[in-house]
């Protein structure tokens, strides 16, 4: 279990960190040949203002260990890596479709574990 609960910790400051990355350099997750525009920079700073809360939310219930507000936390969690792979796939960026999704997989099938 405590390789488990480690595993979704790093997915969430993971998820936290790079929603940071990109707000400091908004065209990071972009093709070279498109331009950074303020829409993507505001899209961005956005995105980072939910990852970075919602991330080191995640990350400190699991480290509490308050089991009954896990397997809650690790839900929203896993539902935003949904939503944020949805919108890698769309944007044909891979990395965050994959990344994402690879982390929703985990946040979900660990909070149906823990519900159990």
């Amino acid at each position: 279990m405590t390789v488990l609960l480690a595993a979704n910790v790093i997915a969430a400051l993971i998820s936290a960190g790079s929603s940071v990355a990109g707000a400091l350099r908004p065209g990071i997750a972009l093709a070279h040949s498109e331009p950074v525009t303020a829409g993507t920079a505001l899209y961005a700073r956005a995105y980072a203002a939910r990852a970075v809360p919602l991330g080191l939310a995640t990350a400190g219930v699991l480290l509490t260990g308050a089991r009954a507000a896990a397997w809650p936390m690790l839900v929203v969690a896993g539902l935003a890596q949904i939503g944020d792979s949805a919108i890698g796939a769309r944007q044909r960026n891979r990395g965050m479709a994959l990344g994402a999704g690879a982390f929703a997989v985990l946040h979900l099938a660990s909070a149906a574990w823990l519900a159990r």
